[in-house]
């Protein structure tokens, strides 16, 4: 039997007259992408646990057009963000969490100019001022002692300076945070920002998403964590091509606080 999970939707707030707290965008990669909707639906539950009030937009959500950007298809973009932007403003739109940073950082960097201001957090940001509110409390018995090293997603971390909201998380966990070599403002990119997700890689002698495995694994971790869909596929494909996924677990930080709280 599958798990139903109620998430209410913008058009319903409007029909009855209401405003949430806050958008949540699912973005494409928690939509369509498998192993990225689980991210979504344990960030969901968090949200349920803590009472937050937040809706989607359901049908009437569309690709923030980062992809199109990136590859250099600029005008694709501005019709993509110009479509959102008319939804968004439509539903009169003030604050919007996302657990994708390729979305966090388009809607956040790229939208004001066309017309779309808002106020725009990464998920991992949230969940750290649910924390500071004491909305959500976490129990990190499962995850106690745990080595677990973080993955800084190009676009949360080095184009947006996010870095200590998913650490604070993975502390309040009791795990051992240890960090790769190459992290936070050094850190190197998974390999499939700018487009590079949707396409094979170039004839070179390593894959970047094995080389930023292989800095992983030299931490000995338990758990790499990620905040990010793309980043979550490309350091699990790099694992399974060093043949330790039966050994080490890759998850995102809304996965790892769900767990901890058996959401």
């Amino acid at each position: 039997m599958s798990e139903v999970i109620k998430v209410p939707t913008m058009a319903e707030y409007m029909g009855l007259g209401k405003v949430p707290e806050v958008l949540f965008w699912v973005g494409c990669a928690g939509s369509f992408d498998d192993r990225a909707k689980k991210i979504t639906k344990a960030f969901v539950r968090i949200l349920n646990k803590a009472g937050v009030d937040f809706a989607v937009l359901g049908t009437e959500e569309s690709c923030t057009g980062d992809p199109a950007k990136r590859a250099g298809n600029e005008f694709l973009f501005q019709m993509q963000a110009v479509t959102n932007i008319e939804v968004l403003n439509g539903y009169e739109i003030k604050k919007i969490v996302t657990t994708c940073p390729h979305c966090f950082n388009t809607l956040k960097n790229e939208y004001p100019s066309l017309g779309g201001k808002y106020e725009v957090i990464h998920h991992t940001q949230l969940l750290r001022s649910l924390l500071d509110e004491g909305r959500l409390t976490i129990e990190g018995g499962k995850f106690k002692g745990k080595r677990i090293t973080f993955h800084d997603p190009c676009y949360l971390g080095r184009a947006n300076n996010v870095y200590e909201a998913p650490r604070e998380l993975i502390r309040k966990l009791d795990a051992e945070l240890v960090e790769m070599k190459s992290c936070r403002s050094r850190g190197l990119c998974c390999g499939a920002g700018g487009a590079q997700m949707f396409k094979e890689p170039e004839k070179g002698d390593m894959d970047v998403n094995v080389k930023r495995t292989e800095q992983a694994l030299e931490t000995a971790p338990e758990i790499i964590a990620a905040g990010c869909p793309f980043c979550n596929t490309m350091m699990t494909d790099g694992v399974k091509a060093k043949e330790k996924e039966n050994s080490i677990a890759v998850m995102d930080v809304a996965e790892l606080i769900a767990a901890a709280e058996d959401l």
